[in-house]
């Protein structure tokens, strides 16, 4: 022991000589850390480092000059994510249609709905029809804002036990009194066909995993960009939002695609500087135009996942969806873009029923 504490007390003095004084504080730990009890590493937990992402209100706030002369007309490609929705949905209706001929069995998805949020009824309302028309059986427990962490967790056992349920999706966001952690952890591995089970999150982080489902949104996303013919690898992606969601798993998924990706969330200083070198731009704050025209630079990619509300009494719901690209500014730099609606959401949905399907598929051993 007395010639260990030698070597480390010889340690740090090297090592002090070669720094300066600039790091006192370290070298004293490293003295004295095998003589007290205090913890081998000061750094905090990652759950206590969590801030609430509160983006600008204003997005105009941000002084950055413009970094190229916008085009009068519009310039960018508009990437057609309800067609290219359609024409996936149309594969998978066929594979439904031939599994209940072939077992007389259909997939099935169970929706979990918390809450009176405009928005999640209508993502679920849009969901449950595009099953109708696939042919995928779909149930629905809706439950109201200040219902308990047991009353949904109760909802979640049923359908995990239900051998005619595939896939359980839980709407998200969940009111914020509810421990989100706690109710995903409990869905079954097998039916988190929104691919946010934790394990599910971890072997798409890790080279060489494959998760059981990969994020709709995220999925959806990385398809557009495929079936649209644009480059993935090598390219320097910027993603505008980090939310478990969307943001995270796009980045994770991109990497995974080989492109060199940087994270913008809230705390993000110059985040304009930042965004101009992307060549592909997903933006998922959920910030109603918080990309302008001036944040992108030309001939790059934007994926608009954002999907606002914003009241509009002539709309059939009182409410309109705008991205978080100010779409008007951004057509004129970028090569290519996708509008809202009518880009992602559709494409959402379709990856929600394609993971449905492959996880009735590994239940019934159907290929």
């Amino acid at each position: 022991m007395a010639l260990t504490r030698s070597m480390m007390r010889r340690a740090a003095v090297a090592w002090q000589k070669g720094a300066g004084n600039r790091i006192p504080t370290t070298t004293r730990a490293v003295n004295t850390a095998v003589n007290d009890n205090r913890p081998i590493l000061i750094s905090p937990s990652l759950v206590s480092l969590d801030l609430p992402e509160i983006w600008p209100t204003n997005s105009t706030t941000h002084d950055f000059p413009l970094t190229c002369k916008c085009s009068d007309e519009q310039t960018a490609a508009i990437i057609d994510g309800k067609s290219i929705a359609d024409e996936i949905m149309l594969r998978i209706s066929c594979e439904v249609r031939r599994m209940k001929e072939s077992i007389g069995k259909v997939p099935g998805l169970a929706v979990i709905l918390v809450g009176q949020r405009r928005d999640s009824q209508t993502y679920v309302r849009n969901k449950m029809k595009a099953c109708e028309e696939a042919g995928i059986k779909s149930l629905i427990t809706e439950l109201p804002d200040n219902c308990k962490d047991d009353e949904v967790l109760n909802a979640l056992s049923r359908f995990n036990k239900e051998p005619s349920v595939h896939g359980i999706l839980v709407q998200l966001p969940l009111p914020q009194h509810l421990n989100v952690g706690r109710i995903l952890d409990l869905l079954s591995l097998e039916k988190d066909v929104d691919g946010f089970h934790p394990l599910n999150m971890g072997n798409l982080a890790m080279r060489g995993r494959e998760p059981l489902f990969i994020p709709c949104t995220p999925k959806g996303c990385i398809e557009l960009l495929i079936r649209s013919g644009l480059e993935i690898m090598g390219k320097k992606a910027v993603v505008i939002g980090r939310s478990n969601i969307v943001g995270l798993p796009t980045s994770l998924l991109l990497q995974r695609h080989h492109a060199t990706v940087s994270i913008i969330h809230a705390f993000t200083r110059n985040p304009e500087q930042i965004t101009c070198e992307a060549d592909i731009v997903v933006a998922a704050a959920g910030v109603p135009n918080l990309v302008r025209g001036n944040w992108l630079k030309p001939g790059a990619v934007v994926i608009d996942v954002g999907t606002n509300p914003i009241e509009d009494p002539g709309c059939e719901h009182g409410y309109r969806l705008t991205g978080d690209v100010c779409y008007e500014e951004a057509v004129r730099v970028a090569s290519a873009i996708t509008p809202v609606p009518g880009g992602v959401g559709p494409m959402t949905i379709a990856m929600l029923l394609s993971n449905t399907l492959d996880s009735a598929k590994r239940a019934y051993d159907f290929t």
